[in-house]
């Protein structure tokens, strides 16, 4: 994937803008285990970083997928996981099916203040009895005059207790898994919602994350996502694209900026007498992990230039090469982030350092978005080698 000068000096705004505004206060954040959504995305919307590529009428800049990459590479520069992973949720997790596929009401209403920093997004898709298992939701929308009446639970999620509205997948008829599902925006102040809890996590520590439920919540039919209902399924596949090839990027550089971290420390520190990284040990391994960011990143650029390429939402190839990425930055980040904390030695098991930090955020990746399994499975499926289920 090229950059362009209009690629890199989008990146040194955010970065600039991290440096300034964000860094200074994730401590803090840490801390408390919370960070003001609300006041930090309305900077970012005041630059137009929460719509790089969305469309100009209705705020957005109206640039390619690249410039989502590159927002994802540049928030690695905030020294937190939790606040990277809530501003993706608003860019491209719980915006991009409205963009796609929202009616000019939806957008003017929801898309419009998310990339103004106006309005705070989540996505309601996981539950409790079914988090990777999209086809096992058992939240319903059933139709009441004008109306939606929305019962069911949502779980893990992100921005849940400062949200304005849900990006909710509910079951809007008795079909098919598969075809019995719709997109609808949820406000979040409707009647019915309650925000039971927010869950205490392993990492990303400085984003909140709840569990929601939702009895008897009333809401227009006109928030249905598409034309059609039934097409929900779909457009959340179409959307966890989106999702995946943005957190395979952001894995990508919050990675190398371990490394580094990692690297500079073994200069420094040293041990018998001579600098860690003179260990050839040491060294060698940080090739292997240099080597192995550079495999994901190249495998990440080659599912975004194919998306920007082939501009469907719905093809297949994009969703192989999103798993992959997906997959191998799960995984990546797992084993990377144990290698550094190993050479950070005893500092590294240290909560306040920050590569410890680092080892609990990327955990997640694993897990979040479509588990590691849910990925083999994709990507067996679209390569011919899953076993067909036999019939009785």
């Amino acid at each position: 994937m090229k950059f362009t000068e209009e690629h890199e000096a989008l990146r040194k705004s955010v970065i600039r803008l991290i440096d300034e505004e964000i860094n200074p206060h994730v401590e803090e954040w840490e801390r408390e285990g919370v960070f003001p959504a609300k006041e930090v995305f309305k900077k970012f919307g005041e630059h137009g970083f929460l719509g790089v590529n969305k469309p100009t009428e209705y705020g957005g800049m109206g640039l390619d997928f690249s410039y989502s990459i590159v927002m994802a590479e540049a928030i690695a520069k905030i020294h937190c996981g939790g606040v990277p992973l809530a501003i993706g949720v608003q860019t491209d997790m719980c915006t991009p099916a409205i963009a796609s596929f929202g009616s000019d009401f939806l957008k003017r209403n929801y898309l419009a203040p998310a990339i103004s920093g106006d309005m705070v997004g989540c996505l309601g898709v996981s539950e409790s009895g079914g988090g990777s298992d999209v086809a096992a939701v058992k939240t319903t929308a059933v139709k009441d005059g004008d109306d939606y009446i929305i019962n069911g639970e949502k779980m893990w999620i992100t921005s849940g207790t400062q949200a304005d509205f849900m990006c909710l997948l509910a079951n809007t008829s008795e079909g098919k898994p598969h075809q019995n599902k719709s997109l609808i925006v949820v406000p979040m102040d409707a009647k019915g919602i309650n925000i039971a809890r927010k869950l205490d996590k392993m990492g990303m520590r400085s984003s909140d994350t709840a569990q929601i439920f939702l009895e008897d919540v009333r809401v227009p039919r006109n928030h249905l996502i598409g034309d059609v209902e039934g097409m929900g399924f779909m457009q959340q596949m179409s959307q966890f694209q989106d999702e995946r090839i943005w957190g395979a990027a952001n894995m990508v550089a919050s990675l190398d900026e371990a490394l580094k971290l990692t690297i500079d420390y073994t200069r420094e520190r040293s041990t018998f007498g001579q600098p860690l990284i003179n260990n050839q040990y040491i060294h060698f391994k940080f090739a292997e992990l240099s080597t192995e960011l550079e495999a994901l990143r190249a495998l990440t650029y080659r599912a975004a230039e194919l998306k920007i390429r082939n501009d469907n939402p719905f093809d297949m190839e994009v969703v192989r090469l999103a798993s992959m990425a997906k997959l191998k930055g799960g995984r990546l980040g797992r084993h990377l982030a144990d290698w550094c904390v190993q050479f950070h030695g005893g500092m590294g098991y240290m909560m306040d350092m920050r590569i410890n930090r680092v080892y609990r955020d990327v955990r997640l990746a694993s897990i979040g978005g479509g588990a590691d399994e849910i990925m083999l499975g994709i990507i067996c499926k679209l390569e011919g080698t899953l076993p067909k289920k036999q019939k009785d």
